[in-house]
C-alpha cells in the first residue's frame, strides 16, 4: 500500500511513563493561572481594520454593517480593561495566588496602570503577539516583525523582556522555528497536547514548550458547547484539580487555568473564580506559580537529552 503520510506529529508523548516532574515541595499538583489581557488590541473598525473582532464576549456579533464601529462590542471589550482585569487582580491578590499574563503589546500599551500592576505583582508577561490576531494569517516575514515589535513594546511597558510566547488560537507553521531564531524565549505555550512540559528540536535547537488548556479555560463561556453557568465553571475546576491532586501522588501534573480579564472579570464568574482558589488552599501539596517558574523548573530538573 502506498504511504500517503508520513507523519510529523508526535502521538505518543511521555506514553504511560511521564517524568516525575519533582514540583518544589515534591507537591501534586503545580497550578497556573493564566490571565489573557487582550482588550484594546483587538480587530477594530477604529483601527482601521476594517472589521470587528466577534470573539468572547457576552453577546454574538455581527449585527452592525460591515465597515460601521460595533460600539456596543467595543464597549464589551472596554469592561475588561476598565473593571474586570482589577477584579481579579484583588481575588488573586487576596489569596496570595501568582499568575502569568498573555498579555498583547498593544492592549498594555493603552493601559499603562495595567501594565504597572502587573509588573507590581510579579506576574510574568508571556507575549501573547502585539496584537490580538491570527499568527496563521500572517506572512512569516509580517509574523517576524511582529514577534520584534511586541518585544520592544514590552520592555517599554513592563520593564521586563518577555520570555514566553503563546499566539491567538494556533501558531503559524513559522512561529516556532522565528521564535527560536529571534532567541531569548524560554518557553511558548503554543500546545494543548500535555499535562507537562517537554522539549522539542528547532532547526537542532533544544526548545521548551509549556502547554496551555482550552477545556479549563474561561473561554468556553462563549462557544455553544462550553459553560453556561458560574457554577459550570467553578465544577469543572474543582473536578480537574481534585482528580489531578489524586493522581498527583504518583504522578504529578501541571494544570492550567485559562482567564480573560472580560469574561471571568463579571462577578458571578469572578465568586466561582474566588470559590475554586478557596478550595484549591485547602491542600497543602500544591505549587501555585507563573508559567515562567514552570519553565525554569523544567529547564533545570529535566534539561534537553539529545
Amino acid at each position: 500500500m502506498t504511504q500517503l503520510w508520513t507523519p510529523t506529529r508526535d502521538f505518543t508523548g511521555y506514553g504511560p511513563n511521564p517524568p516525575h516532574p519533582h514540583w518544589p515541595g515534591e507537591a501534586r499538583v503545580a497550578l497556573q493561572i493564566v490571565i489573557n489581557y487582550e482588550e484594546g488590541s483587538e480587530y477594530n473598525n477604529a483601527d482601521g481594520d476594517g472589521r470587528t473582532e466577534l470573539g468572547l464576549a457576552e453577546a454574538p456579533g455581527g449585527r452592525v454593517p460591515a465597515g460601521q464601529r460595533d460600539m456596543a462590542f467595543e464597549s464589551m471589550y472596554e469592561f475588561g480593561s476598565r473593571v474586570g482585569f482589577w477584579r481579579i487582580m484583588q481575588i488573586l491578590r487576596e489569596r496570595e495566588v501568582p499568575a502569568t499574563v498573555f498579555g498583547c503589546a498593544l492592549a498594555l500599551e493603552r493601559n499603562p496602570q495595567a501594565a504597572e500592576a502587573i509588573a507590581a505583582a510579579g506576574f510574568d508577561v508571556c507575549c501573547h503577539g502585539y496584537r490580538w490576531e491570527e499568527q496563521f494569517r500572517l506572512s512569516a516575514a509580517e509574523e517576524q516583525e511582529r514577534i520584534v515589535r511586541a518585544i520592544e513594546s514590552l520592555v517599554r511597558t513592563t520593564g521586563t523582556r518577555p520570555l514566553g510566547w503563546y499566539c491567538r488560537y494556533g501558531a503559524s507553521e513559522n512561529t516556532r522555528r522565528l521564535l527560536v531564531q529571534e532567541g531569548g524565549f524560554l518557553y511558548d505555550s503554543d500546545a494543548y497536547n500535555d499535562e507537562l512540559p517537554y522539549w522539542v528540536d528547532v532547526e537542532g535547537k533544544p526548545h521548551l514548550i509549556v502547554p496551555y488548556t482550552m477545556d479549563a479555560n474561561d473561554g468556553k463561556f462563549a462557544t455553544p458547547a462550553g459553560f453556561s453557568t458560574p457554577f459550570d465553571f467553578e465544577n469543572y475546576l474543582k473536578a480537574t484539580f481534585d482528580q489531578l491532586y489524586a493522581e498527583g501522588a504518583q504522578t504529578p501534573r501541571l494544570m492550567s487555568v485559562g482567564l480573560h480579564a472580560r469574561i471571568t472579570g463579571r462577578p458571578a464568574r469572578a465568586h466561582a473564580l474566588a470559590a475554586f482558589l478557596d478550595h484549591v488552599r485547602k491542600h497543602d501539596k500544591v505549587w501555585l506559580c507563573r508559567r515562567l517558574d514552570v519553565a525554569q523548573h523544567w529547564r533545570m530538573h529535566q534539561p534537553f537529552m539529545v
